[in-house]
């Protein structure tokens, strides 16, 4: 099985802080459903990607991709940058 041929996992999600080299932290948001009541509850996650050319933002909306591990907590990629924040 060649590496082109595995589905790779990709999520979207808020840049919260640009602050690291070639590093973004971003806040993927998801909904699930209470076990008991059955009400909707917010859920947030926060991962760190690699931004090779440091041209993402706070407040942009991007979609990163599951890659093999550069760091201790880094093993995500930005693939693209869906939105741009307003400034």
């Amino acid at each position: 099985m060649n590496n082109t041929d595995k589905k790779q996992h990709s999520v979207e999600g808020r840049v919260v802080s640009n602050k690291m080299d070639k590093t973004v932290t971003v806040l993927v948001e998801r909904q699930i459903k209470h076990a008991l009541y059955g009400k909707f509850i917010r859920r947030s996650t926060k991962l760190h990607a690699h931004d090779a050319d440091n041209s993402c933002n706070e407040g942009d909306f991007v979609r990163i991709v599951e890659c093999a591990p550069m760091s201790k907590t880094k093993n995500w990629r930005v693939v693209e940058i869906v939105a741009r924040a307003a400034e």
